[in-house]
Order: C-alpha cells, then sequence, then structure tokens
C-alpha cells in the first residue's frame, strides 16, 4: 500500500495525514513533487486521471483518490476511534459538514490562491479582481463558522471528526497563503486553538 501525497501547506495531503494520525495508522507518505509537476506526470496520471493529490495505492493496484474518499477506506478498515460519526444522525451531520467545509469554506480560499496569489500566476490565466473578491467570501464564511461553533466544542456534537480535519486544513491553509481568521471571530479561534493542540494536528 502506497500513499502519495505532498508536505505542508498542501491542504489535502495533510487532510489524510491527520486522519491516519488520530487512527494511531503509521503509514509512511511518498511524497510527489507538486513544485515540479510530478503529479501531472503521465505515470502518476495512471494512478489518479485528475493528477491531484493525494492518492492511494493499495496491494492489488487499486487506486484511490480523492480525501474523503481515502479516510472512508481507513475508517473501514480501521473502524476505531470512529471519525465518520457513528449513530445514522452523527454520520449525516458530519457528511453535511465536510460538504459546507468543502463549498463554503475551501472554495473561496482554493479561488484566492489560484486567482490572487504570486506564487501560482505561472500556472494559469489568473483574473485577479476574481480572485482577491474571494477574500472578503472567505471572512463571510469566518463569520458564519463562528456562530455555528458559539456553543460547541467541535462541529458535530462532542468528538473531533472528520468534518473538524477539514476545517482545520482548510484554514491553516488559508492563512499560509495571506488569509486569517479575523480576531473577531472568538469561537472559530477558539475552535482551531483547541484543534490545533491535538497531537494530530502536527501531521
Amino acid at each position: 500500500m502506497i500513499l502519495y501525497g505532498a508536505p505542508m501547506p498542501a491542504p489535502n495531503p495533510r487532510r489524510v495525514r491527520i486522519f491516519l494520525a488520530e487512527k494511531g495508522i503509521d503509514l509512511p507518505e511518498t511524497t510527489v513533487d507538486m513544485m515540479k509537476r510530478e503529479h501531472k506526470s503521465p505515470e502518476f496520471r495512471a494512478k489518479n486521471s485528475m493528477g491531484q493529490l493525494p492518492a492511494l495505492e493499495l496491494d492489488d493496484g487499486t487506486c484511490i483518490s480523492e480525501t474523503v474518499a481515502i479516510c472512508r477506506y481507513f475508517e473501514e478498515t480501521h473502524p476505531e476511534p470512529p471519525l465518520f460519526g457513528v449513530t445514522p444522525v452523527e454520520k449525516a451531520l458530519v457528511d453535511q459538514w465536510v460538504r459546507r467545509v468543502e463549498f463554503a469554506v475551501m472554495m473561496p480560499v482554493g479561488s484566492f490562491w489560484r486567482h490572487a496569489h504570486p506564487r501560482t500566476a505561472a500556472l494559469l490565466n489568473q483574473f485577479k479582481d476574481f480572485g482577491q473578491s474571494n477574500a472578503e467570501i472567505y471572512k463571510g464564511a469566518q463569520k458564519y463558522l463562528n456562530r455555528e461553533l458559539e456553543s460547541r466544542d467541535f462541529l458535530v456534537g462532542d468528538s473531533f471528526t472528520m468534518a473538524d480535519i477539514c476545517l482545520l486544513s482548510t484554514v491553516d491553509f488559508a492563512e499560509w497563503i495571506g488569509l486569517p481568521v479575523e480576531e473577531e471571530f472568538e469561537n472559530l479561534t477558539a475552535w482551531r486553538t483547541r484543534v490545533k493542540a491535538r497531537p494530530s494536528a502536527n501531521a
């Protein structure tokens, strides 16, 4: 079994590393050099036709991509501790929050990264006004999250779940590209401090 990924600050490979750390699974990551565009090579596209990281190659040659899909595989093979919820309601709420993080939080962060950040200028035709406009959209997402986290420690119930992993990797990456969590959002800041104190956050 081979896990293909990339080091910090890449948020998607980090999601899987945090998940594995929470599960206590020791699976070394095989680094794919994104700066050298190795993830776009024909050899890697044979494993993941989207040319994206991370990817998990099983012993029989099956390749799984997309962070949630990879983590669900490990949830099935290593069910303890549960990170996708236990009851039907918890599982549904984890899925709900993963989707909200991906669309309401990661989407504006990703758009800012692609279209407004100097590191990506050579990779695509940037629309900088559009990119910059996503900073305000991301601030709105922070305001929403701050309100939702007013009376709870985690996004779903009383436990750290995949939803928290997705959000942590996103807000940390956002800060790295110049979009910090605003000081006024105290609940979101407290949540981030709480989850970053977990050993897995160093993955």
